[in-house]
């Protein structure tokens, strides 16, 4: 039901059909939905296509939670729609910070070493 979530969360954000002006020129993906066990309650981990700043449009997603979560309840057939809350994920950031590490000449000096060793 997640993934379910997290699809029609995405495919809002693809169309940036918000009035609010800080969403609506936002590329926003959704990475991931966690949902509470009882399935009233889901967290959606948000990253910006690109960019790192995600944290400044968290007040814009917590004003357009009520609209977000009408979408959901619309597009899936749940008893009830779960409260939306957001979360930024810096992951995508971790990911980059670490595929730079490991391309730097440091590392590909130490690989090159321990394979001229073997």
């Amino acid at each position: 039901m997640a993934e379910e979530i997290r699809h029609v969360l995405a495919a809002v954000f693809a169309r940036r059909e918000f009035r609010d002006p800080d969403l609506a020129e936002a590329d926003i993906t959704v990475t991931e939905v966690r949902l509470s066990p009882d399935l009233k309650n889901a967290t959606a981990f948000v990253a910006r296509l690109g960019r790192s700043d995600i944290d400044p449009l968290l007040p814009a997603l917590i004003r357009a939670a009520p609209y977000l979560r009408s979408q959901v309840a619309h597009a899936l057939p749940l008893r009830f729609a779960p409260a939306l809350s957001f979360q930024p994920d810096h992951t995508i950031d971790e990911a980059a910070a670490i595929d730079k590490l490991l391309h730097s000449p440091e590392v590909a000096r130490d690989l090159d070493e321990r394979s001229g060793d073997q």
